[in-house]
């Protein structure tokens, strides 16, 4: 056993201290806007943020909430469509970088860097609008907030190298010989072996669910199918547009600016309470996967 010194011990206390401080101002950030979303509007407009308001008011939350039964429709919708699309762009993601991985396959480079150059040029806004509306008919459809930000070439890329590298031929080889097929070696042995790189992408796709506004503002008119994102988004420009046509009246207080800081907890929230989960798997996983292979 190598002896700890206490230049040992020292070290250890003095990267535990920085790493405690750069936690601390991490979250730092985050708890001053939480507890200014419960400030009074007045006061943020007149003293700005601070750590602890002298006056607190939950208008921007009642405005928020006003309509619970939206609001419950509106998590339903966009916890649904982040999980399942999450589930499905994992499982076709690492089915391509599986693929991908395999020696064996003739023009593997090729067929990758075709999927790269699609990274490096597009068509445009205009082509890709039409194809998704008129020629593929997904306007006020739950598939086109499902499809939109399902597939990500890089994603792909980085399962890929995670693959070549980290997963050994030889086990591959020897489940062959034994008789297993491709399918069966990429269920039971390249799923289980990827779980931090399956963690890891999985959590940039969630997170890319659920923040998207910008799909259903493109391809969606029906109420009934606007997500969290696109819905506090309108809630926003409603208050402001309400502010601009009484011309700011004293008489009319409306929370524009507690409304954003309320707008980021609620969107916040629940991806905050799902990072822990994943967060052992995540530097291992873009480390992994971001080798070069």
């Amino acid at each position: 056993m190598i002896k700890r010194t206490s230049d040992f011990y020292a070290l250890n206390a003095i990267a535990y201290l920085v790493v405690g401080i750069l936690a601390v101002l991490a979250v730092f950030p985050f708890l001053v806007l939480t507890v200014n979303s419960f400030a009074s509007e007045h006061e943020i407009i007149n003293e700005g943020y601070k750590f602890w308001p002298k006056e607190f008011s939950s208008g921007a939350y009642d405005m928020i909430f006003k309509n619970p039964q939206r609001i419950i429709r509106v998590y339903e919708l966009t916890i649904f469509i982040t999980v399942v699309g999450t589930a499905v762009s994992l499982f076709l993601s690492s089915m391509a970088a599986f693929v991908l991985s395999r020696k064996e396959l003739r023009y593997r480079n090729a067929l990758a860097f075709f999927l790269y150059f699609t990274q490096l040029f597009n068509g445009g806004l205009v082509p890709y609008y039409l194809l998704l509306s008129r020629n593929l008919h997904l306007s006020n459809s739950i598939l086109v907030l499902l499809l939109v930000p399902m597939f990500s070439v890089m994603n792909i890329l980085i399962m890929r190298n995670y693959m070549a590298n980290s997963i050994p031929a030889a086990i591959l080889e020897s489940a062959t010989i034994d008789g297993l097929t491709e399918p069966g070696c990429y269920a039971r042995i390249v799923l289980p072996l990827s779980t931090p790189v399956l963690a890891s992408i999985g959590l940039f796709t969630a997170l890319g669910y659920w923040n998207d506004w910008w799909t259903p503002m493109m391809f969606i008119q029906k109420e009934a199918l606007y997500p969290l994102q696109y819905t506090l988004y309108q809630l926003l420009a409603s208050v402001n547009f309400s502010a601009q046509m009484v011309n700011n009246a004293p008489t009319v207080n409306l929370p524009k600016e507690t409304l954003k800081l309320a707008m980021t907890v609620v969107a916040t929230g629940p991806i905050i309470l799902v990072y822990p989960f994943v967060q052992r798997y995540f530097v291992k996983g873009i480390t992994m996967g971001a080798v070069k292979g």
